[in-house]
């Protein structure tokens, strides 16, 4: 994911991929880096990633339990704007998308854009 590490990417496909709040140690569990982390570096990334704000935490007992505080489609959603708007021509990026778009995806476009019409 765009602005984030390897090692941070990999905490947060656990942390969306969590059906709730998880604790350090579950996402050590759950991490498939192929390489041995200790609990430290992951506690460490998730601290990283709740001060970027990437991820929201909540102490419960004496351990914080920690979730995504956006979905991926969001966070992937929010790399693509900050990729258009950095691009220098952000209308000739999405005019050139909005061209070699999919059937489907201008089909979810075309759901879309009505939906956001009736909210500005």
């Amino acid at each position: 994911m765009h602005g984030l590490g390897e090692l941070e990417a990999a905490v947060m496909d656990v942390l969306w991929r969590a059906p709730g709040p998880v604790k350090v140690r579950d996402v050590l569990d759950r991490l498939d880096t192929g390489r041995q982390l200790a609990y430290t570096t992951v506690l460490t990334v998730l601290d990283n990633l709740h001060r970027k704000g990437w991820a929201q935490r909540e102490l419960v007992g004496k351990a914080y339990h920690y979730e995504a505080t956006t979905s991926r489609a969001e966070a992937a959603a929010n790399a693509v704007r900050e990729l258009v708007n950095a691009s220098g021509d952000p209308d000739g990026v999405l005019l050139h998308f909005a061209r070699s778009a999919s059937e489907h995806e201008t089909e979810l476009l075309r759901k879309a854009l009505p939906k956001r019409s009736r909210k500005t």
